[in-house]
């Protein structure tokens, strides 16, 4: 075997036992405190959460087989012990704790590595609101490797009783369920199928606004790409600074969550219960593009 040869196996092997590289990017106009989770209760990647300054980047390894989801958290003051708050994404420490996600609003980065047929199911979900554009750009890779984003700055266009407000000023853009918790909007009790919850005039209008990003619980297939054997670049604020304003840190009074909602078992944390349903992991249909979006909805639903 030649030298060649042997360093195009050794890549291929280190993919495997590591799963991809995901580089975080701050373009935004103001620091960024990124959060992370992990699904089936695993560490957190890059201890759960940090600090991102204006133009800065960083980079965290994640296990071939991971899943889970990032975040960008705006508006933050924590003390010498990392304790505190954000206005927006708040899990109520700098470094999240294990299975506490961010607090809605918040748009979310996605991924499921090393899924059905080996492939990487990622998206941008606006499925628990915006609170800043967000984009994911994979490097290299084969298959459709799509970019998945949102580029607009939906808080400039967020209607009035979607609106989350500190100092006077839009902070982050509600997701309907949030909003009214119906079953409509929510995809709950008799609107739990695709073929009971259609798309909302607000989902419609998150759509609208961004093309490529998971609207609501089941939205079409172009929302959930796919990619083999490639890192990502997850860029907060894509369009670049002009595009969105600084938040500034909660203030006496302002819109922060409780102690009560940062323990585990808000709606911002994840349920860290090991699926009982097995079938999204051996669906024959994977080449269908509704099953790859379910597949992967219910993976972070499940296994978080």
């Amino acid at each position: 075997m030649g030298l060649l040869t042997r360093g195009l196996f050794l890549v291929a092997g280190l993919k495997g036992v590591w799963g991809a590289v995901f580089t975080l990017v701050n373009q935004c106009s103001h620091p960024v405190w990124p959060g992370t989770l992990s699904g089936n209760s695993a560490a957190p990647l890059g201890e759960g959460g940090f600090l991102l300054p204006q133009g800065a980047s960083a980079s965290l390894t994640a296990p071939a087989g991971w899943s889970g989801r990032f975040w960008a958290r705006t508006g933050c003051s924590f003390d010498d012990t990392g304790s505190g708050h954000c206005t927006t994404g708040d899990c109520c420490s700098l470094k999240c704790a294990v299975g506490v996600g961010g607090a809605p609003p918040v748009s979310l980065a996605e991924f499921t590595l090393q899924g059905n047929g080996g492939k990487d199911f990622y998206d941008v979900s606006l499925v628990d609101g915006y609170n800043l554009g967000l984009g994911i750009k994979p490097k290299g890779g084969t298959g459709d490797c799509q970019y998945a984003g949102c580029l607009a700055d939906l808080n400039q266009s967020c209607p009035a009783e979607l609106q989350v407000l500190e100092g006077g000023a839009v902070v982050a853009c509600k997701s309907a369920c949030a909003a009214f918790n119906t079953p409509q909007y929510c995809c709950t009790g008799p609107n739990y199928s695709p073929s009971t919850c259609s798309p909302t005039m607000y989902s419609q209008m998150f759509k609208t606004a961004c093309p490529t990003a998971y609207s609501y619980a089941y939205d079409d297939a172009s929302s959930t790409c796919t990619c083999t054997g490639t890192d990502y670049v997850i860029t907060f604020c894509p369009s670049g600074p002009s595009k969105h304003t600084a938040v500034q840190a909660p203030q006496s009074g302002g819109t922060i969550p409780s102690e009560n909602e940062c323990a585990c078992g808000g709606e911002h944390c994840e349920d860290n219960n090991e699926s009982e349903n097995e079938d999204s992991d051996s669906s024959d249909d994977v080449e269908d593009d509704v099953t790859l979006k379910e597949v992967l909805r219910v993976s972070l639903q499940y296994n978080m």
